[in-house]
């Protein structure tokens, strides 16, 4: 069984953690059962950038990272406190440690501006939030990436994307990534696909 850690930065995009729960819930039962999705937060209450209410199944404090395959992150909204926690020492080091030891890593778009704060994307493709009014690319490039203009860039074992709509095809890749190619189409057609 391979086990993702879903981590849930307050003020998170329920939709962008929905696709991972989903997709990789979907590989378990109907697939080749072999993904354990687990939510972790820095705080035992979560609010969404709507102001949903969630309980993760985990706080940071009561995991051992080892224990887990994958790395999955969802975007949010600054306005509601997303780069508080997402920023912060606890969340960048569990990104740094699922590097150090060549884990997947798959975020969702502004998700990857922690990945860029962390350090891990130094010289690395990627891409974020893609919007023309926005500055989120040129964070990114600030952190040392190459900002790249596709909707999913994927740089060795890190995933990024541009904005919420690429979250499904985010979530598929990752779970090509810890199956197969063959797994993943099945879950995608049993889905509607």
């Amino acid at each position: 069984m391979k086990k993702i850690l879903l981590l849930l930065a307050d003020g998170f995009e329920a939709v962008e953690a929905s696709v991972f729960s989903d997709v990789l819930g979907w590989n378990r039962w109907e697939g080749d059962g072999s993904t354990e999705v687990v939510t972790v937060g820095l705080r035992d209450k979560l609010t969404c950038t709507w102001n949903f209410t969630v309980l993760p199944e985990k706080t940071l404090d009561e995991i051992v990272l080892d224990e887990f395959d994958a790395l999955a992150i969802p975007g949010g909204f600054e306005e509601a406190g997303f780069y508080e926690d997402a920023f912060s020492p606890p969340f960048l080091n569990v990104i740094r440690h699922f590097h150090a030891n060549q884990k997947p890593i798959a975020s969702i778009c502004v998700a990857s501006l922690a990945l860029g704060k962390s350090g891990i994307l130094q010289g690395k493709k990627a891409t974020t939030y893609n919007h023309s009014t926005s500055i989120r690319k040129e964070q990114l490039k600030n952190f040392g990436a190459v900002v790249q203009n596709d909707l999913v860039v994927e740089d060795g074992h890190i995933i990024t994307s541009s904005n919420p709509g690429t979250a499904f095809d985010v979530a598929f890749l990752l779970l090509e990534n810890l199956t197969t190619k063959e797994n993943a189409d099945h879950v995608k057609e049993l889905m509607g696909f």
